[in-house]
C-alpha cells in the first residue's frame, strides 16, 4: 500500500517526519511505541510507515539503548589508523559488564577521516581516540558524566574566497538582483566549465539553465551536504570556513532559476557546521538577502536547513530528495532527472557545498580567474582531502594539474616517519585503489578518466607498507554492503556476496570459481545497479586485483598476509 506524504506549509518546504522523530529520541534516547502511535495519529499516516522509515535509518533506536551506545567507525582512515584494535578492546570490555550496560559496534564513516580514529558515545563523536581515550569515554558514559568534545581550531579564509572583508561579502547577489542579468550568469558558467564538484561532474551552467527553462511555477535549489563517503571531508571544511560562499552560491542559483526557495541538506553528524550555516542564513535574513525582498530586489528567496537523518545513500541525489520528502532514502529510477521532476515532482537544481562555493568565486571573479588557477594545461582548482596514513591529514586547496605525489607529500607531509606509499585512493572506495607508481598523475579530470581512474569528490586516502590490500578492498566493499538503500537486487544481493567472497580470501579460503564469480558479479552491479552506490561496489577489488595481484594470490595460494594483517581475523 503506498503512502504519499503531504507537501508540507509554504514556509517549511520538508517533511515533519524526521524533526519529530529526532524530536522524541531527544527526549526518550529512542522511539517508544506509545510515541511513533501519537505521532502517526498527529501527521494522519500509517504506524507501519513511520515504522518503516525509522527501522531504515541506522541513527533511530526503536529499542531502549543501552547505558553506553558505542559506534567505531572502521571505514578506510581510521581503519588504517588503528580503528580495528579500538572496536575489539570495546567489545572486550562490553562482554565483562551485564546486559544492557554498554553495546558496541562498528559505524560507517562518521566524516572525520582527518582526525582518525573517531568513534561516538552516546551520539557524541570524539576524534582522534587511543585505547585510554575509549575507556575514559565509556566510563564517564556509564557513571553519566559528560565527557567535552574537542574545541574546533579557529576558522580561516580561503584562498577562492574573493571578499577581502565580512562587509563586501554577497556581491554577486547584489548585482544579479540589481542587474538581473540571468542569461550572464549562465553564460559566465559555461565558459568557466565548473562542474560538479560531488564526484559526478555534470556542467553546472547547463544544469542552471535546464531547471531555469523548465516550465513550472515552483522550483527548488538543494545544496548536498551529506558527503558520507569515506575519505571526503572537504565540503565540511568548506562550510566551516566559508559558509557565505556556498549560501550565496544557493540565492544565486534560485535568481537565476527562478526557484523561490531552498534546502541545505546537510549531514547529521555535522552538528559544528549545522549551527554555522544556520547563522549565516539568519544573517542573510537580517541584512535583507534572503526573504520577499532578496537585496531590494522584487525577487523572492527563502532557504531552510534540512539535517539528514543519515546514510550514505542520502548522497546520492534522487535519495536524498526522497528523505527531504519524509520517504526512505531510496533512489528513484531515472529519467525524469531532478532537473525537470525533483523536490515535490518539481524542477530542482542540486548542487554539492563546493559548487555552490566556486560558483559565487567564479562570478565574482571571472572565468578566466578560474581557469588560471590550474597548471600544467589544467583549469582551476579544488579542495582536496588527503587522510590514512601520512603525517599532517586535512583538506587542502590546491591547483588542477599537480600531481598526486605534490599533493601527498607537499601539503599532507608525505608519509609518516620510516614507511613508503604502497598505494592511495583518489576518490575514497568509489575510485578504488592505484599503486604507488601512479603518484605521478596530475590531478585533472581527462588524465584520470584516460588513467581508468577519476579525481572524483576529492577524497585521497594514503596506504603505506603496513596496509594489506585484500583487506583494504574488503574494507572497502564492506562499506558499500552496509550502505546499500536494498532496492535493487543486483545491489544488496551483489554487495554482500562480494563481501563474504573476499573475507574468505583473506581467510585463505577460495573456491575454483571465485575469479568467474567476482567478474560475474561485477558485470552484474555496474549494469544493472539503479544507482552510482551498486555500480561502485567492485571498484575496490577489481583495482586491487590489477595492481596487487601477488598479494591476493598470496593469500589464496600460501594463506599468508605479507602485511600480517589478515591473519588477525578481518570481519566481514
Amino acid at each position: 500500500m503506498p503512502v504519499t506524504t503531504a507537501q508540507p506549509s509554504s514556509s517549511i518546504h520538508h517533511s515533519p517526519i524526521f524533526d519529530e522523530l529526532r524530536a522524541i529520541q531527544q527526549r526518550h534516547r529512542y522511539l517508544p511505541a506509545h510515541e511513533l502511535r501519537a505521532l502517526a495519529e498527529r501527521l494522519d499516516v500509517p504506524l507501519f510507515y513511520l515504522q518503516g522509515i525509522a527501522s531504515f535509518y541506522p541513527h533511530f533506536y526503536l529499542q531502549p539503548p543501552a547505558r553506553a551506545e558505542v559506534r567505531v567507525c572502521d571505514d578506510m582512515s581510521c581503519h588504517l589508523n588503528g580503528a580495528a584494535t579500538l572496536l575489539r578492546s570495546l567489545e572486550g570490555r562490553a562482554a565483562a559488564l551485564a546486559p544492557g550496560e554498554m553495546n558496541v559496534r562498528p559505524v560507517s564513516c562518521l566524516g572525520r577521516c582527518d582526525l582518525a580514529p573517531a568513534i561516538v558515545v552516546n551520539d557524541a563523536i570524539y576524534e582522534g581516540v587511543t585505547l585510554t581515550d575509549g575507556e575514559r569515554l565509556v566510563e564517564n558514559a556509564l557513571n553519566g558524566t559528560p565527557t567535552p568534545l574537542l574545541v574546533a581550531p579557529s576558522r580561516v579564509r580561503v584562498a577562492i574566497d574573493p571578499y577581502a572583508t565580512p562587509a563586501d561579502r554577497y556581491g554577486v547577489v547584489k548585482r544579479l538582483a540589481l542587474s538581473g542579468d540571468c542569461d550572464g550568469v549562465i553564460a559566465t558558467l559555461k565558459v568557466s566549465a565548473l562542474r560538479g564538484l560531488g564526484g559526478a561532474g555534470f556542467p553546472t551552467g547547463i544544469k542552471w539553465e535546464t531547471v531555469r527553462n523548465a516550465p513550472g511555477d515552483q522550483k527548488y535549489i538543494v545544496c548536498n551536504a551529506d558527503e558520507s563517503e569515506p575519505g571526503t571531508i572537504k565540503d565540511r571544511h568548506i562550510m566551516r570556513h566559508a559558509p557565505h560562499l556556498v549560501v550565496e552560491g544557493m540565492i544565486v542559483a534560485g535568481l537565476v532559476a527562478g526557484a523561490t526557495h531552498g534546502i541545505f541538506y546537510i549531514r547529521h553528524e555535522y552538528l559544528e557546521q549545522e549551527r554555522i550555516v544556520k547563522e549565516e542564513i539568519r544573517a542573510c535574513y537580517a541584512a535583507g538577502l534572503l526573504g520577499d525582498r532578496v537585496a531590494g530586489s522584487n525577487l523572492k528567496f527563502d532557504l531552510e536547513v534540512f539535517v539528514s537523518p543519515g546514510g550514505y545513500i542520502c548522497g546520492e541525489e534522487s535519495a536524498l530528495l526522497e528523505a527531504i520528502e519524509g520517504k526512505r532514502a531510496e533512489p528513484r529510477n531515472k529519467p525524469p532527472f531532478p532537473a525537470l521532476q525533483g523536490l515535490w515532482q518539481k524542477p530542482t537544481v542540486i548542487n554539492n557545498v563546493e559548487t555552490f562555493a566556486f560558483a559565487t568565486a567564479i562570478l565574482a571573479r571571472g572565468p578566466d580567474w578560474y581557469k588560471a588557477q590550474g597548471v600544467n594545461g589544467a583549469a582551476g582548482s579544488k579542495f582536496i582531502g588527503v587522510s590514512g596514513h601520512v603525517k599532517s591529514p586535512g583538506v587542502f586547496e590546491i591547483p588542477m594539474g599537480i600531481t598526486y605525489r605534490q599533493l601527498i607529500f607537499e601539503h599532507a607531509g608525505g608519509p609518516v616517519q620510516g614507511q613508503q606509499i604502497k598505494a592511495f585512493a583518489p576518490s575514497g572506495p568509489a575510485a578504488g585503489y592505484l599503486p604507488a607508481s601512479a603518484l605521478d598523475l596530475p590531478i585533472d579530470w581527462a588524465a584520470m578518466q584516460k588513467a581508468g581512474s577519476t579525481v572524483g569528490s576529492g577524497a585521497v586516502v594514503v596506504c603505506d607498507h603496513r596496509a594489506c590490500m585484500l583487506d583494504m578492498a574488503l574494507n572497502a566493499v564492506r562499506f558499500f554492503r552496509n550502505e546499500s538503500c536494498g532496492k535493487c537486487v543486483p545491489c544488496r544481493v551483489g554487495s554482500a556476496k562480494l563481501t563474504e567472497l573476499l573475507a574468505a580470501w583473506t581467510r585463505g579460503e577460495h573456491g575454483p570459481s571465485d575469479a568467474v564469480l567476482v567478474d560475474e558479479l561485477t558485470h552484474a552491479l555496474r549494469l544493472t545497479s539503479i544507482c552510482g552506490l551498486g555500480q561502485v561496489v567492485p571498484a575496490p577489488i577489481q583495482t586491487v586485483l590489477t595492481h596487487f595481484k601477488a598479494e591476493v594470490d598470496a593469500h589464496l595460494a600460501s594463506r599468508r598476509c605479507p602485511a600480517g594483517i589478515c591473519q588477525a581475523g578481518v570481519r566481514a
